[in-house]
């Protein structure tokens, strides 16, 4: 295998691994307006009669939309019935499958299953059920029916495509039904005023007529009320866009009418939203598109600006989240993966919406993707997808301005030299191609326009910037997570004086001189080697997000730069987000503090001694999410944890609890709606430790029961009624009790019956939403 495949096959195992980490986000069945009963039809389809074991396909046709579409629907269904099944798989598959790709993906996604040698085997010997998302045109069933031989397995398999012809030839065609009246109105009423009972009587007849030009489709149905949000108060604004758009959805809902509702959405936002929007042109089909990446990009290109009459200190990165988020709130981007804490973390943008902005794009010449003749002179913005990215390079585009590549084709990497006639460029992302040789950049320190430069190398030789990069005085970000890029010298970087946000691959060491960076808004993730560096850090005082790895060579080391780096932080009044990484419970993570961090909302810190000193309400008063991991519990440590003001999202990690700890007070975790408590040795940390008044808000409860722990929750009530919001609880940990295995199953069973019996008396029944008691450990 050459070298370069073996490369693309890391990158492709590392996407795996992170898609796992990060499933895409879907909305929860029992938030979506009139999904039952399709759900259930659908359901009864794939099971009826189910004594056979012929494999049953199930193809959902129709226009989708958010809320209830297509892809909705198929997972609501897998989400339902998967336990059912030994093997199972949800695998989105775009429009142009790449063959070997899909069957990875296929042959990946049972993680049972991930060793198997092929998908055949795997089809063969275990009862699975197939779900593939996005248009299952006739080659995609081709593929997948390579795979997928008939068998007496009791194969189940969900499809989705546009088009009812291509359902009724893979079988099992259903087409899915617009909303109901009544839920249309609950979807209409609710995205605008809560409900149809807040709706002022004089829209009642004007909310009708919309109603119906909308015909029950869930995309129309939101764009609409998305547009009318924020005008709920203005009769005209409602008359003007029922009557704007035809009744044809009512009586066929084709893409024209869809367009039609779509470019309302479009045509109502500010000018520097349309130009965000359509930038994402740039994007392929499902493509998951990371929030922060996108919007360095924007900065890049000059669509974020600084709003002068706001009166207050924003960031260039607290603009573009703004930005980020208002499409998001319109529904014109769809929420793809969220951080732990809840957080946008990516989005992806629908077909439909991409079928819009391209069209857009391509009249006002915004975004080229496809190179016609002629077109060279045209070009601004350039992104280029797969094996088209060898057709341009000889091209002239003397205007060009951003150029983007998605492409696995080595050949790329002979061609960058001819992108240093590419004077005016802004953004080079060349983070979607493997580059062979970074040597081969040097060149890009003549682009003296350059805002964005983003790295992907493939090898490990060449893992050192060209030092010609210290010549982009204007360059904003230097993007090169996942480059492999371990060391950054200083000839490279302390020039960058503009620079606002560095992101490095995981390992990257800094140089000295950093503290000349003083723009600097984002930097992660990096090695902190000495405390020169550490003590460096304090200069950076425009620093929102700062993501540190302390790496030294000696306890000594690594005590004397921590100590710098505490101090360092007491410098930073506008952290926003935080996280220290260290080598293995190397020690405490203490120092003077000189100011609280007022700002910090999110914290992440790996492996240190003890809980550190600086973790309490009067240094962070602002603090909502906290990951914390330490060698040994002190007996105040979940009392102090419970003092601080504003925290909702707490996952402690202890290797060894205490054996006694101070009660905990009535008015503890005020705020917090998600805890997760993995504490082993000690007296451990179970509900019943929690007084009434304790944690109000509570919604997700996790613990970790170790054998001395045991016997006392099997005997008395684990507490769970004190706490009024609850909706799910895990306990694990029970992997290591010891004894033999029928009386670790008469102990576990005990404490199931009690589990289950506690939250079938609970007000909410929290087993309904997730209770459950897991045998294994998942500590660390």
């Amino acid at each position: 295998m050459a070298r370069h495949e073996v490369a693309q096959e890391i990158k492709d195992i590392k996407e795996r691994v992170r898609e796992l980490a990060e499933q895409p986000l879907y909305t929860e069945a029992t938030e979506i307006v009139g999904i039952e009963a399709a759900k259930e039809e659908v359901i009864t389809r794939l099971t009826d009669g189910d004594g056979g074991q012929q494999k049953k396909i199930v193809s959902i046709a129709g226009f989708g939309g958010r809320r209830l579409g297509k892809t909705t629907l198929a997972k609501a269904v897998y989400d339902d019935i998967k336990n059912d099944f030994g093997c199972t798989a949800f695998i989105l598959v775009s429009r142009n499958p790449d063959a070997k790709k899909l069957l990875k993906d296929m042959l990946y996604a049972p993680d049972k299953e991930k060793f198997k040698d092929a998908i055949h085997s795997t089809m063969l010997d275990e009862t699975h059920l197939i779900d593939l998302v996005r248009e299952f045109l006739r080659k995609q069933e081709e593929i997948i029916g390579l795979a997928l031989i008939e068998n007496n397995m009791r194969s189940r398999i969900i499809t989705t495509t546009r088009i009812i012809g291509v359902a009724e030839h893979v079988g099992g065609c259903y087409r899915l039904k617009p909303l109901s009246d009544e839920s249309s109105e609950i979807l209409f009423y609710g995205r605008i005023f809560g409900s149809k009972d807040n709706c002022p009587r004089q829209f009642f007849e004007v909310s009708k007529n919309i109603l119906k030009k909308c015909g029950g489709i869930p995309l129309a149905i939101i764009t609409r009320s998305s547009l009318l949000a924020n005008k709920s108060e203005d009769i005209r604004v409602w008359n003007d866009v029922c009557g704007s758009i035809g009744s044809g959805l009512g009586r066929n809902p084709g893409m024209d009418d869809m367009k039609k509702i779509l470019l309302l959405s479009y045509y109502d936002l500010p000018s520097h939203l349309k130009t965000c929007l359509l930038y994402l042109s740039i994007f392929s089909e499902d493509h998951e598109i990371e929030k922060n990446w996108l919007i360095w990009r924007w900065v890049a290109e000059g669509f974020v600006q600084e709003d002068q009459q706001s009166g207050r200190d924003q960031s260039f990165l607290e603009i573009g989240e703004s930005y980020f988020n208002e499409l998001l709130n319109r529904s014109l981007i769809q929420l793809a993966v969220t951080d732990r804490d809840g957080a946008p973390y990516a989005c992806r943008v629908h077909d439909t919406v991409l079928d819009l902005i391209i069209s857009l794009s391509v009249e006002e010449g915004f975004v080229t993707t496809i190179l016609g003749d002629g077109m060279e002179s045209k070009v601004r913005r350039l992104s280029l997808h797969n094996n088209c990215a060898t057709t341009w390079p000889t091209m002239k585009m003397p205007k060009i301005r951003s150029l983007t590549i998605f492409t696995d084709n080595d050949a790329v990497t002979d061609l960058i030299p001819s992108f240093s006639c590419y004077l005016l460029l802004r953004v080079l992302d060349l983070r979607g191609c493997l580059l062979n040789d970074l040597a081969s950049l040097g060149f890009v320190g003549s682009l003296s326009h350059l805002r964005y430069l983003g790295l992907l190398s493939s090898s490990a030789r060449t893992n050192q910037l060209p030092t010609e990069i210290g010549k982009l005085r204007f360059l904003q970000t230097l993007d090169l997570y996942e480059s492999r890029i371990r060391e950054l010298s200083s000839s490279a970087i302390t020039g960058l004086e503009q620079l606002m946000c560095l992101r490095g691959s995981g390992g990257t060491r800094l140089p000295d001189g950093l503290k000349k960076l003083t723009f600097l808004e984002v930097l992660q993730p990096i090695d902190v080697t000495s405390k020169c560096i550490a003590e460096e850090l304090g200069h950076l005082t425009q620093l929102r997000v700062l993501d540190v790895a302390l790496s030294t060579k000696t306890y000594d080391e690594w005590t004397a730069c921590s100590e710098a780096l505490v101090e360092s932080l007491g410098k930073l009044a506008k952290v926003e987000s935080l996280r220290i990484h260290s080598h293995y419970y190397a020690g405490n993570l203490d120092g003077s503090m000189v100011e609280p961090l007022g700002n910090l909302c999110r914290l992440l810190v790996n492996y240190v001694e003890v809980l550190p000193t600086w973790i309490r309400p009067a240094w962070l008063p602002a603090l909502s999410y906290l990951d914390i991991s330490v060698g040994h519990e002190r007996r105040d440590d979940i009392q102090v944890l419970g003092t601080l003001p504003c925290l909702r999202h707490l996952r402690f990690r202890v290797e060894q609890g205490a054996v006694e700890r101070c009660a905990v007070g009535p008015d503890a975790f005020p705020c917090a709606v998600s805890c997760i408590f993995y504490i082993e040795g000690g007296v451990g940390v179970v509900p019943y430790m929690f007084p009434r008044g304790a944690m109000p808000r509570l919604q997700d409860f996790t613990f970790y029961i170790g054998c001395r722990q045991l016997q006392r929750v099997v005997v008395e009530d684990l507490g769970l009624g004190h706490l009024p919001s609850l909706r799910s609880v895990t306990i694990e940990g029970l992997k290591y009790f010891k004894g033999d295995e029928a009386r670790k199953d008469k102990i576990k069973g005990g404490l199931r019956e009690k589990v289950l019996h506690e939250a079938a008396v609970h007000p909410n029944h929290p087993l309904r939403t997730g209770t459950r008691v897991k045998a294994h450990n998942s500590f660390a």
